[in-house]
């Protein structure tokens, strides 16, 4: 188990990434990790040095961000070096729109482009697929929490 706090932050125009970020919040919660949900995040109040970020996000419109993650990521675009951070991406889209999880593909790069450390790919959860998103994405949980857990972090 890691050391280090989780802090998930929420990207969401219609309520699934929030619901996806409540869950997996409620799962690590309960195996005993310190976790904080950032549903209208701040960069200010959130620490980007050595703690783990799991950013859950959608894309809205034509491959924006949400409304609620707009200052944030222009915040984020502020820092330099974010080398001692961790972090994951969860995207949430459906593929059926030309473009499909681009505010996750662009939240990693844009978090690969400051330095920060990136724990796994990104995560995309396809809206048409049968499975329930936070089904999905807490069946992934177990492969993340293996690679919170190396040396490397």
């Amino acid at each position: 188990m890691t050391d280090k706090n989780i802090h998930i932050i929420v990207g969401s125009q219609m309520g699934s990434s929030e619901y996806v970020a409540d869950q997996l919040n409620d799962v690590l919660q309960n195996k005993g990790y310190i976790c904080q949900v950032h549903e209208q995040p701040d960069l200010i109040q959130i620490p980007s040095s050595n703690v783990i970020w799991l950013v859950c996000t959608s894309t809205h419109g034509a491959g924006d961000f949400p409304d609620n993650l707009q200052e944030f990521i222009k915040n984020l675009n502020q820092h330099t070096n974010l080398n001692s951070l961790s972090y994951s991406v969860i995207g949430l889209g459906d593929t059926s729109y030309d473009n499909y999880n681009k505010a996750a593909k662009d939240v990693d790069l844009l978090l690969k482009t400051k330095q920060a450390n990136q724990i796994t790919q990104v995560l995309e959860i396809d809206a048409m697929d049968e499975n329930l998103p936070e089904d999905i994405a807490i069946a992934w949980l177990p492969t993340w929490l293996t690679a919170i857990s190396e040396d490397k972090l």
